[in-house]
């Protein structure tokens, strides 16, 4: 199945010279795009905003952002399809052994690594200070929209996405000098 984006050969790319212009720019259209791919605003966030993390680490070798940003989140989408989609056995589903079977628990030596992980975030999420702390708690803690966070600090909409954004890119940053992200 095709999909069409916004991006037609006869019209000349837009020049950004900045990730946060380029962020300014295509945010909105993007998250509704990988909405109507998805069905669903939260993961439609997650993805758009994995692109623009792709995005600001290629910046420098990305010709035309627009529709490198574009194919990203179909890419991003397609594999988050696919990672949630799951096998199902020939039969009857709901007298499944492997129901019985499955341990709900993680692994001790994963619960570590999660707790590790976890406790590391916190300690760089009190290295930003407490404008873009208060969002990314909103957003995450109370898992709020960017619109009912706008509204509770009285930003524009598109300022908490740029907040956000940059919280995040900087958190991504400080956690890559640890191993926890790429």
């Amino acid at each position: 199945m095709a999909v069409k984006t916004p991006d037609d050969p006869s019209t000349p790319a837009p020049q950004w010279e900045t990730t946060e212009q380029v962020f300014t720019a295509l945010e909105s259209p993007l998250l509704a795009y990988a909405r109507r791919l998805l069905g669903d605003f939260s993961t439609a966030e997650d993805v758009v905003q994995e692109a623009f993390m792709k995005l600001h680490t290629q910046f420098e070798t990305v010709r035309q952002p627009q529709p490198w940003l574009y194919r990203t989140v179909h890419n991003l989408a397609v594999d988050h399809q696919r990672r949630s989609s799951k096998m199902v056995l020939a039969g009857n589903e709901e007298d499944s052994p492997l129901d019985d079977a499955a341990d709900p628990q993680p692994m001790p030596d994963e619960q570590i690594a999660r707790g590790e992980s976890i406790g590391l975030i916190r300690l760089v999420l009190e290295t930003l200070d407490e404008r873009s702390k208060e969002i990314i708690r909103l957003r995450f803690d109370d898992d709020l929209s960017y619109t009912q966070i706008a509204e509770k600090t009285g930003l524009k909409v598109g300022h908490v996405g740029y907040l956000l954004h940059h919280a995040l890119k900087a958190m991504a940053a400080e956690l890559s000098k640890t191993e926890v992200a790429p």
